[in-house]
C-alpha cells in the first residue's frame, strides 16, 4: 500500500515539476527575448519573418471579404480602398517609425511606457495590455471558428459536421492548446509553407474571379446600379464609404505582431544592441512588403467576391458567410480545388490562433514581471496556455463561434492598440520638435480615433469584452503586487570604492555592524547627531557603541525590481551609507544581507516607530515605497532568510 501511494506522489511531482515548469522556453517559437534569439542564433531572412507575421495578417483574408459584403454591401469594394488607403498612407508610416523605436521586440507599448512615467506609465500599459489580450483572445476564437465554418461547409463533410460549429471550434481550440502544452518549434517553417500556399491558392481564387467579371460584363452593371439606386452622387458614395470603413477595420490586423517579433530579423554584421541598423531597415521592408501584398488581395477579393456572390449568401446561415473566397472557390474551380483551398484555409486561420497565443504568451511576461504584477504561476507557460484556453473557449460558448458576432471585439482590441501607437508616434515626435512628422501622425491618430469611436458606436459589445479583460488584467496585476510587496526585490547590490572602504574601517572582531536607519533631510552635523542620541536613548545603545547612518533614497517606486547602488559620504565625524532603490524596507533588507555576506556576521539596524496610522502607511508602502519601514524591513528579511541565526536583526525604539 505505501510502494502505490509512494509512486502516486511521484507521478503528481513529476506531472506538477513539468506543469510548473518556469524555466521551460521554446526555442523558435513565435516571440522569443533577444537574448534568447542570439544565444540560438534564430534569426531569420526579413521574407521569413514576415510570413510569421502572415500567419495572423494575411489569414484576415479568410472572413474579411465577406464581413465587409455584410457590413458594406454594394460599397465593400469602396470601403476596402478607403482600408487600403488607411493602411498604406497611415498604418505603414506608423509601424516603420514604430520598429526604429522599438527595435527589441517591445512594441508600441514601450513608447507610450517611455512617454510617461511612475504609476501613470504602469497603469496605462496595464490597461492597453487589457486591449492587447482582447485582440489576441478574439484572434484564437475567431480563427478558430472561422476554420471550423470552412470544415463544416466543405461539401465533403458537410453533412457530417453540420450544426457541429461550436464542437468543432472548440476541438480545434483544444487542439492548439495541446500543442502549446507539449512544445511548439519550428514555427517559421511551417509558416513559410501555410502562407505561400494560402496566398497562391487566394491569387488564383482572385484571378479567376476577375477573369469571370471581364468575361461578363452585367456583374459590373449590375453592381454599379445598386449603388446608383441608393446614393443620388458620387459624393455620397465617396461619404458612404467613409462612414461604413470602420467596419472593415479587422483588415489592419497584424502590424504590432510584426513589430514584436522583430528581434528574429536578421540584420546587418555591424549590428549592435544599441544601433540594430539592419533589422530596422529590414523589419520595415517586412512592414511594407507584407502591407502591399495584403492591399492588392484584400481590394482583389473584396470586388470579386461582391460582384460575383449573392448578397443572401453573405447572411448568417449562407453559404459564404465567414468564407467568401473559399465560396468562390469551389464555385469557380470545381469541389477539388476548393477542397485544397479549404485546407490552406484552415491551415493558415488555425496558425493565426497559434500567433495570437504565442502573443498572449510574450506579452504577459514581457511587461508584467517587471511591474511585480504577475502572480509565481505566470512565470511557467504552460497554465498561461491553460488559462488562455479556457477563457478561449468561454468566448467560443457565448459567441457561439459565430464570426460576424466577435469582429466587435476583434476590431476594437486591435484599434485601441493601434490607436495607442498613433497617439505614441505623434507624442514622440512632437516632443522631439518634429513639427511636421508630428503634424502628420496628428492626423493618422485622428483617423484612428474617429475609426475606433465608430466601431465602439456601432459595436458596444466589443467595448464591454475589452473592459472585461482590462478590468481582470488590473485585479490580477494589483492583487501580485500586493502579494509580492515583501519580496526581495533586488538582483543584486553594488557597492562603491568608499561604501566598501567605510564598511572595513567599521567593522570591529567580535562584533556586529550597527546601523541607524535615517531619512535624509538637512544633511548636516545637527540632523545625524540628534537622530544618534534619540536612537541611542530608545534602543539603549551605548555612546561607545559604533554606528553608521543608512539611507535610502527612492527613485521610482513603481518599478517593482532594481540593482541597489551604494556609496558613503561623511558629515563631520558621522558615517553614512546611502544606497538608492525603488522601495525602502526593500533596499535596506538587501544591504543589510550584502552587508553579512561580506562581513559574514549578521549587522543589526535600529529604527524608530512611525506615527502615520497602519492603513496609511500600508498604502505609502505600495504606492511610494516607505509606510512603516520597521516591520516591513523585518518581514522582507525574515522571507529572504529563513534562519533566524543569520538573519540581520531588526530593533525598534521610542
Amino acid at each position: 500500500m505505501t510502494s502505490i501511494t509512494n509512486a502516486a506522489t511521484e507521478r503528481r511531482n513529476a506531472f506538477l515539476s513539468w506543469f510548473l515548469d518556469a524555466g521551460h522556453r521554446e526555442p523558435g517559437g513565435f516571440y522569443e527575448e533577444e537574448s534568447e534569439v542570439a544565444q540560438h542564433q534564430h534569426t531569420q531572412p526579413w521574407w521569413r519573418v514576415m510570413c510569421l507575421t502572415g500567419v495572423d495578417y494575411f489569414s484576415t483574408l479568410g472572413y474579411q471579404p465577406g464581413i465587409a459584403a455584410l457590413a458594406a454591401g454594394a460599397l465593400a469594394p469602396l470601403a476596402t480602398l478607403v482600408l487600403v488607403l488607411v493602411t498604406l498612407l497611415g498604418a505603414l508610416p506608423m509601424y516603420r517609425r514604430v520598429a526604429q523605436e522599438s527595435p527589441h521586440g517591445d512594441g508600441s507599448l514601450s513608447m507610450l511606457e517611455r512617454l510617461l512615467t511612475y504609476w501613470p506609465s504602469k497603469l496605462l500599459v496595464l490597461v492597453l495590455i487589457g486591449f492587447v489580450a482582447t485582440g489576441f483572445v478574439i484572434t484564437i476564437t475567431l480563427s478558430a471558428a472561422d476554420a471550423s465554418a470552412h470544415l463544416i461547409e466543405n461539401p465533403f463533410l458537410k453533412s457530417v459536421l453540420s450544426g457541429q460549429q461550436v464542437t468543432v471550434t472548440l476541438v480545434l481550440l483544444a487542439f492548439l492548446g495541446a500543442i502549446f502544452l507539449k512544445g511548439f518549434k519550428e514555427a517559421i517553417g511551417i509558416a513559410v509553407v501555410l502562407v505561400a500556399a494560402y496566398l497562391g491558392l487566394s491569387a488564383v481564387v482572385v484571378g479567376r474571379g476577375l477573369m469571370e467579371v471581364a468575361a461578363h460584363s452585367e456583374h459590373v452593371g449590375e453592381w454599379t446600379s445598386a449603388i446608383t439606386s441608393t446614393y443620388a452622387s458620387p459624393i455620397a458614395v465617396i461619404g458612404a464609404a467613409l462612414l461604413v470603413f470602420p467596419a472593415l477595420a479587422l483588415g489592419l490586423s497584424g502590424f504590432e505582431t510584426g513589430v514584436v517579433v522583430m528581434p528574429l530579423v536578421k540584420g546587418d554584421p555591424t549590428d549592435t544592441p544599441a544601433a540594430p541598423t539592419g533589422r530596422i531597415r529590414n523589419a520595415r521592408k517586412l512592414l511594407t512588403t507584407a502591407a502591399l501584398i495584403m492591399s492588392v488581395m484584400l481590394l482583389g477579393s473584396s470586388l470579386v467576391t461582391t460582384l460575383l456572390i449573392p448578397a443572401a449568401d453573405f447572411q448568417p446561415g449562407g453559404e459564404a458567410n465567414g468564407r467568401a473566397l473559399a465560396y468562390l472557390a469551389h464555385d469557380l474551380l470545381g469541389d477539388v480545388f476548393g477542397t485544397a483551398y479549404d485546407i490552406s484555409t484552415i491551415g493558415i486561420l488555425w496558425f493565426a490562433g497559434a500567433s495570437a497565443m504565442a502573443g498572449l504568451l510574450n506579452i504577459v511576461p514581457r511587461y508584467l514581471p517587471r511591474y511585480g504584477m504577475a502572480p509565481d504561476w505566470a512565470r511557467s507557460t504552460r497554465p498561461l496556455v491553460v488559462v488562455f484556453i479556457l477563457v478561449s473557449a468561454a468566448v467560443t460558448l457565448a459567441f457561439k463561434a459565430n464570426v460576424d458576432a466577435q469582429a466587435g471585439a476583434y476590431a476594437t482590441g486591435v484599434l485601441a492598440l493601434m490607436t495607442s501607437a498613433a497617439v505614441a508616434v505623434f507624442l514622440t515626435e512632437l516632443r522631439r520638435g518634429h513639427r511636421l512628422a508630428a503634424s502628420f501622425f496628428a492626423v493618422v491618430s485622428a483617423v484612428f480615433i474617429y475609426t475606433i469611436v465608430v466601431t465602439i458606436k456601432d459595436r458596444p459589445e466589443g467595448l464591454w469584452i475589452a473592459l472585461m479583460f482590462v478590468a481582470a488584467i488590473l485585479v490580477v496585476s494589483i492583487s501580485s503586487r500586493v502579494s509580492r510587496s515583501t519580496e526581495l526585490r533586488v538582483p543584486r547590490v553594488v557597492f562603491d570604492e568608499s561604501a566598501t572602504a567605510l564598511l572595513a574601517g567599521a567593522s570591529h572582531e567580535g562584533e556586529p555592524l550597527r546601523f541607524i536607519a535615517n531619512r535624509l533631510d538637512d544633511g548636516d552635523d545637527l540632523e545625524y547627531r540628534e537622530k544618534s542620541y534619540d536612537v541611542r536613548l530608545d534602543n539603549h545603545l551605548l555612546h561607545t557603541d559604533d554606528v553608521v547612518f543608512l539611507e535610502v533614497d527612492i527613485t521610482d517606486a513603481s518599478d517593482f525590481m532594481a540593482a541597489v547602488p551604494v556609496t558613503a559620504v561623511t558629515v563631520g565625524p558621522h558615517r553614512i551609507l546611502r544606497a538608492t532603490g525603488t522601495s525602502v524596507p526593500n533596499v535596506l533588507a538587501a544591504v543589510l544581507l550584502a552587508v553579512r555576506n561580506r562581513h559574514t556576521d549578521p549587522p543589526h539596524v535600529y529604527f524608530e516607530w512611525s506615527e502615520q496610522p497602519p492603513a496609511q502607511n500600508a498604502l505609502r508602502f505600495i504606492l511610494a515605497g516607505e509606510g512603516d519601514i520597521p516591520p516591513l524591513t523585518h518581514e522582507v528579511l525574515r522571507r529572504a532568510e529563513p534562519d533566524a541565526a543569520r538573519r540581520p536583526q531588526v530593533h525598534v525604539g521610542g
